[in-house]
């Protein structure tokens, strides 16, 4: 029996996976454990050594995607795989301590909970990273009327049956965090070091960042549509009541001439928000669209190791 399965995706660290393998293995000697890496289709020299780790060790499942889905479906498909009674989900940079990992599953054991969420209280991050991580969170909490916090990202450990619902979930919008809180069941939170980046650099540019957040404040929320309506009410009773004060105006003679300022600003106004309410609107058309395709989250090209 596996105890510990650990889903690692990997995009742009083939640097850190030697040592990041090596702490592991010190880590979790005294259990059954199975290490799942995913190559993301990132560079080459990702696969080549996941292979060479793979070889060497026959506790270590190396994924193969044909191509870069994304973190959070390379996450989906290293649990499609993960045979574990628990789920370790981290990144592989080693910024995630995995000399946490005892410390995760001796929590969830002795709590006799199905979730033990690792919260980075400092995180050794940029100064617009962690910024806009908070930003995002405080949004996504207000549209999804959800508690949500910006210390918690995919590091934490899952009971195989949390794991199995989320997979039920065929969104093509993923997003792990928001994903596993929404299926509910017993959790707890604890806190965790998060380390400083020693090997390469992040894969996230800021503009994947802004399109994560966007795709995910869609996926989760429809929210904003509701808040459309209630502007377009809103401006709607403003408009009549100005309306009445113009008229008001005009019978008593007090307006000669309409003016041209307020005439211009008022159509540039209407314009903007008009065009602002059809994008959003057609966002949401747009993601419903990719989600009626059933296309697959993943495909998986070659996989290493899966019948040991």
């Amino acid at each position: 029996m596996i105890e510990i399965s650990i889903v690692i995706p990997v995009y742009k660290c083939a640097n850190s996976l030697e040592p990041l393998f090596k702490q592991i293995q010190d880590t979790c000697s005294n259990l059954n454990f199975e290490l799942i890496l995913v190559y993301d289709g990132g560079p080459l020299d990702d696969w080549i050594k996941i292979k060479d780790l793979s070889t060497k060790n026959k506790n270590i499942i190396g994924i193969e995607l044909s191509k870069n889905f994304g973190q959070h479906k390379a996450i989906t498909a290293g649990l499609s795989y993960a045979r574990g009674e628990w789920i370790i989900v981290m990144d592989g940079d080693l910024q995630d301590n995995p000399n946490d990992i005892q410390f995760l599953y001796r929590t969830a054991n002795s709590e006799n909970v199905d979730i033990v969420f690792a919260s980075r209280k400092f995180r050794d991050d940029t100064f617009f990273k962690k910024n806009f991580s908070k930003l995002f969170y405080k949004v996504l909490e207000y549209l999804t009327e959800t508690k949500q916090d910006c210390t918690i990202g995919n590091f934490g450990i899952y009971h195989n049956h949390v794991i199995k619902e989320i997979l039920k979930m065929q969104d093509a919008i993923r997003y792990f965090p928001s994903m596993a809180r929404w299926v509910g069941f017993k959790s707890l939170t604890i806190d965790v070091t998060h380390e400083m980046r020693k090997y390469d650099r992040t894969s996230y540019s800021y503009r994947k960042l802004i399109n994560l957040a966007l795709d995910v404040m869609l996926a989760f929320s429809d929210k904003l549509l509701r808040i459309i309506i209630k502007i377009g009410l809103l401006i709607s009773f403003i408009t009549f009541l100005f309306s009445i004060f113009i008229m008001i105006k005009y019978f008593s003679g007090n307006i000669s001439q309409i003016g041209y300022t307020s005439i211009i600003i008022s159509i540039w106004f209407l314009a903007g928000l008009t065009i602002a309410i059809i994008g959003i609107i057609g966002l949401y058309v747009g993601k419903t669209f990719d989600q009626t395709k059933n296309r697959p989250l993943f495909i998986v090209r070659s996989i290493l190791n899966r019948n040991n």
